[in-house]
């Protein structure tokens, strides 16, 4: 299927999957930046402000997907691929913003090194998603397939780095912490943390299956 001829001129959806995408990678950042000034309590509040505002303008791009799918009769790729694409990205940056409201309710008393390498992989996570998706356009070329896969097996290699680190962090959690309440809201967190590398794993699975059907 060659993508160029397939494009509705009443909307372009790759160019709103390219502009979530780096809604998601400005959302990761500003969560990253978020935990390492932890202690700062004025920076604190403005990265994670930071994390609010990209999710809700990447809420705008993904009301606008689903507003196109109702008014485009030919899309590039499968309607449901769309639906489930977009989606699927909406749930990453929606998932950095839980976490970061997670943190400011339970008012967690310091980031441990697990909380702080969870969101170093949940970033690259998000990076690499980003770049799978600006490949969507041109998997037409054999290159820019291949490329797209070889990102999502990245993805996927990431994904399980954050599961070692999610059950050696728990491990750790549950020997060494003596306060109840501090190990209740670090079970939250790094839960929460994990979950971003599985929806970011998610959208690769998707990516690949749009690569092997439309390439």
């Amino acid at each position: 299927m060659l993508f160029g001829k397939l494009l509705p001129r009443e909307g372009n959806f790759f160019e709103l999957f390219n502009q979530h995408a780096a809604y998601i990678v400005e959302g990761a950042r500003a969560f990253i930046a978020m935990i390492e000034n932890y202690a700062d309590l004025d920076l604190r509040e403005k990265h994670a402000n930071e994390v609010v505002a990209a999710e809700r303008a990447a809420d705008k791009v993904t009301a606008e997907v689903n507003r196109l799918l109702h008014k485009t009769f030919i899309t590039p790729i499968d309607r449901e691929q769309i639906h489930g694409l977009i989606n699927a990205m909406d749930d990453i940056v929606d998932l950095l913003q839980d976490a970061t409201e997670t943190m400011q309710l339970y008012d967690v008393k310091s980031m441990t090194e697990e909380v702080l390498r969870l969101g170093d992989l949940s970033a690259k996570c998000c990076e690499r998603v980003q770049h799978a998706v600006s490949l969507l356009p041109k998997l037409n070329h054999s290159d820019a397939a291949e490329a797209a896969i070889k990102t999502c097996e990245e993805i996927d290699k990431l994904e399980s780095d954050a599961d070692r680190v999610m059950r050696s962090a728990m491990s750790k959690l549950f020997r060494e912490e003596n306060d109840v309440r501090e190990l209740i809201k670090l079970k939250a967190i790094y839960e929460q943390l994990e979950s971003i590398s599985d929806r970011c794993e998610d959208v690769a699975n998707l990516i690949e299956g749009v690569v092997l059907e439309n390439s």
